[in-house]
Parts: structure tokens; C-alpha cells; sequence
């Protein structure tokens, strides 16, 4: 039987381009949170700028963040632009003490990203200490054959970093509600919180974890810096 999970949806105060900063913030985010799963929000280590240089898992800068893992015993999914092939992608890092691999690509693009990256090769599952942990990003989370396909594959747990305005929170929460009830799933959403770029001068944040039936068991504000922080337990 596995045991309980510490989940952690963080919202970092990070800045345009810097890899070196977001990255000490990022650790900084880790040690503050003290949870088994840190989830970072959309392209966190770039901000959302679309034409960032890709972030590659050897990056120097990342030494940070994986120090931080070492001393917490965390795994941190870190949003970040990569490049494979030739090809770029928004993707998830995971980053824990033994160093940073590519857990995720995202599969659903929006907007100016269909112009400057390509589709990931969908669903996927984690495994943290025996929990399936399914993860998404942003617009993945709305596309009802991404969360048919995740549910698939039998996870325990959702994760997703996002960036949305603050109009859109109620469209957030709805789909943290449907994910979790797809799923029969906890849901945790990292979500920016204050400007970033792509013309986002102001983001919802208000991370969010939801039980299997959709009850909201933590939520941050609004404000950057904040955390949601649940201990899941298994069903």
C-alpha cells in the first residue's frame, strides 16, 4: 500500500529570461514548501515568454533547484521551453537530488505556440513513491481528450501548470473540478500569479488542489509567492 502524498502547487515571483534567478527562486519555492510534489506553473523558469532560448537538463542553473530536492527529498515538476531534434516544446522537468530529466510535453497548443512549437506525444504518468501521477499543461487541461486519455491511465493524482488571466479563474476551476471527476482523481493545478509575458500583465494564480470529488482542499491567492500545500491520502 502507498502512503500519503505532500503536494505543493507553487506560484513563484520569477522574472522575463533569467534562468539563473528563477531558478534560485524556484529552490527557494522548494525548501518554503517541504512537499514530497512541487508543481511549478507553465514555462516558470523563462516566465511565459514563447521565444525564450530553450532550457536544456544539463543547464548549470539547474543545479539549484535539484540541490533543493536533495535537501527536502522533493520532486519538483518545473515548467520550461525545450528543444529536441530541432524541435521545440513547452514542457515539465522533472527535477529531484539525482538531477533533471523531461517528464512532459505539452500536447495542446495555443494561439502564438502553434507558430513556435510542436505538439507533445500526449497523455503520460508519473510515478511518485507508487502514486500515478498524470500531468498536463495549461490548455491540455481543457481538451476533454487529454483528460479521457490520463484518466486512462489510471492516475491517483493530476498535475498541471497553467498561466490564465484573472477573468478566466472560473473557467480554472471548472476544469480542476472535471479533471478530478474524469480522473476519479486528486487534481492540483500551479498557476502564475502577478505579470508575465506574452502580454500578461496580470495572471489569476490561486493554485488549487481538489480531492477525487471535487472538493477544493488547499488553494493559494492571488498574490505571487503563495503555495497550496495538501497532504493526499490514498482511497
Amino acid at each position: 500500500m502507498k502512503g500519503s502524498l505532500s503536494v505543493a502547487a507553487v506560484q513563484p515571483p520569477c522574472v522575463a529570461l533569467d534562468v539563473v534567478a528563477n531558478a534560485r527562486t524556484h529552490a527557494k519555492a522548494i525548501r518554503t514548501a517541504r512537499a514530497r510534489l512541487v508543481v511549478f506553473p507553465e514555462l516558470s523558469l523563462t516566465w511565459y515568454e514563447l521565444d525564450a532560448p530553450p532550457v536544456a537538463t544539463d543547464d548549470p542553473a539547474l543545479r539549484a533547484i535539484v540541490d533543493a530536492c536533495a535537501e527536502t527529498g522533493s520532486v519538483a515538476l518545473v515548467g520550461a521551453p525545450i528543444e529536441e531534434g530541432g524541435a521545440r516544446f513547452i514542457a515539465a522537468f522533472r527535477v529531484d537530488g539525482d538531477g533533471v530529466t523531461v517528464a512532459y510535453r505539452k500536447s495542446h497548443l495555443g494561439g502564438d505556440e502553434l507558430n513556435r512549437f510542436q505538439d507533445g506525444d500526449g497523455p503520460t504518468v508519473l510515478d511518485v513513491d507508487g502514486w500515478r501521477v498524470g500531468l498536463g499543461i495549461c490548455k491540455d487541461t481543457g481538451v476533454a481528450e487529454h483528460t479521457t486519455g490520463t484518466a486512462a491511465l489510471g492516475v491517483d493524482l493530476y498535475a498541471a501548470g497553467l498561466v490564465h488571466l484573472p477573468e478566466e479563474l472560473e473557467e480554472q476551476d471548472a476544469r480542476g473540478e472535471r479533471i478530478a471527476a474524469a480522473c476519479s482523481s486528486y487534481v492540483a493545478f500551479a498557476s502564475f500569479a502577478g505579470a508575465t509575458g506574452g502580454g500578461y500583465d496580470a495572471t489569476a494564480g490561486e493554485s488549487t488542489i481538489w480531492s477525487p470529488d471535487g472538493r477544493m482542499i488547499a488553494r493559494a491567492g492571488a498574490a505571487a509567492g503563495e503555495i497550496a500545500r495538501a497532504e493526499l491520502v490514498t482511497r
